[in-house]
């Protein structure tokens, strides 16, 4: 189905894409702190799904799990809804944010207690075609030329 022919637009989707082409997946209340899973995070953004999946597959960190459903499932979304090549998919955004932090309370010599933070992230991942992300980077290249003067 083509952004043309889409009755309904959520709002998170508008938010993430707007009109272009492309998909993405949402992984909510992950119990990974946000810091250790944007570690994983940097690692995959610009890649291709099929070299980014590779780098997950390998990757000794347990968050490496679950941005390996995330990208299979933006890749598949990408090919059901939009039908896109799941060939020429590129991550062009990993979002790696904070959720609710649990507390907890651990009892310490003389009645003392401190306090454990359970933390928590929502992760997003969106896929767009590499021609797409291309033509992208060449006009913002040549209008940030344009601005700066040019050939002079």
């Amino acid at each position: 189905m083509s952004a043309a022919t889409r009755d309904s637009v959520s709002a998170r989707r508008e938010r993430l894409l707007g009109d272009e082409p492309g998909a993405f997946a949402v992984a909510r209340f992950v119990r990974v702190t946000a810091q250790k899973s944007r570690r994983i995070g940097d690692l995959i953004r610009g890649e291709s799904v099929d070299n980014a999946l590779a780098t997950l597959q390998f990757a000794p960190q347990a968050v490496a799990e679950v941005f390996y459903k995330l990208v299979e499932s933006a890749a598949a979304n990408a090919a059901t809804t939009e039908g896109l090549d799941r060939s020429s998919l590129i991550i062009t955004t990993v979002l790696v944010d904070e959720g609710p932090t649990m507390k907890r309370w651990r009892p310490r010599a003389k009645g003392a207690a401190n306090r454990i933070l359970k933390r928590s992230s929502h992760l997003t991942v969106v896929v767009q075609p590499a021609d797409f992300v291309e033509g992208k980077r060449l006009a913002a290249a040549t209008k940030n030329s344009k601005k700066k003067g040019g050939n002079r």
